[in-house]
């Protein structure tokens, strides 16, 4: 892999872990989550009129990531509001993503990895998982929650890169998924009985502006890195991400490093080195 996709996709996770930790530590990550996924479809709008749409081949990928990342979103804030800590939900999600992105990436499109790229996933995720393995059990509901969002992150990952190949701009189906996305959240989110949309967007004016910024550029960043390298090396570099979510829980969240979660971090680094060789 080129050094720049592999820096393309070290920064979509270190956006993507910043964004999260913002939700997390919200006083109410439900409203604080559909604060910044409707301010992102609200930035969309606009642009979308100078790009081009998603083809029609991609329609059904992009159709089908929007349901899972609906999924993966609600089931990250069950997790969070089951009492699952940051240092829980995002690492436990992070870790199954790539192992199941790995498996329907063979199955769907016969992408396989060579032997350095699944030692990369596998350890990228063996190190991911073990930043939760002291807390799963104290809470089994944020457990569960947080690999059913696993599950979903993985499906729209394999639908969000093969609806970017198929569309002739990458931009134009990252903003088009991140207003529906936006429309599809905001309505599920009144549903829900949350909080009115523009009072949440009040509420959490820094996430719904610079959240959703970052949000959209680790967006982005992933759907370019899926088309230029195989999906399932692009999903685990990205979630190499519980390293900065690490650094964000300790530092903002007064989450404690410990001896094992440093040696995690060790498993990670090289899972990502084996991955600049897949």
């Amino acid at each position: 892999m080129d050094g720049i996709v592999v820096a393309a996709a070290l920064l979509s996770a270190a956006l993507h872990a910043a964004w999260n930790a913002a939700v997390k530590a919200a006083p109410d990550p439900q409203a604080a989550m559909a604060a910044q996924v409707v301010a992102s479809g609200i930035i969309s709008v606009p642009v979308l009129l100078f790009l081009p749409p998603p083809s029609a081949e991609a329609l059904p990928w992009l159709a089908a990531s929007t349901s899972f990342n609906l999924l993966a979103m609600l089931a990250m804030v069950r997790g969070y509001t089951a009492g699952g800590g940051f240092g829980l939900v995002y690492p436990i999600t992070r870790a199954t993503s790539p192992l199941l992105v790995t498996l329907m990436a063979a199955i769907l499109f016969d992408e396989h990895l060579g032997p350095a790229g699944l030692a990369g996933v596998a350890l990228v995720s063996a190190g991911v998982a073990m930043f939760a393995a002291g807390d799963a059990r104290s809470h089994p509901a944020a457990l569960l929650a947080a690999l059913a969002a696993g599950a979903f992150s993985a499906a729209y990952a394999v639908c969000d890169a093969q609806g970017a190949r198929l569309s002739p701009s990458t931009l134009g189906y990252g903003f088009a998924m991140s207003a529906i996305n936006a429309a599809m959240f905001g309505t599920v989110h009144r549903l829900r009985g949350g909080i009115p949309l523009l009072r949440a967007l009040r509420r959490h004016v820094v996430l719904a502006s610079l959240g959703s910024s970052g949000a959209m550029v680790s967006y982005l960043l992933i759907l370019w890195v899926w088309s230029q390298a195989p999906v399932a090396v692009g999903a685990a570099l990205r979630d190499t991400s519980v390293v900065f979510g690490a650094v964000i829980a300790a530092v903002v969240l007064k989450e404690r490093v410990t001896p094992r979660r440093a040696f995690a971090i060790g498993l990670v680094a090289i899972g990502a080195a084996a991955l600049r060789f897949a």
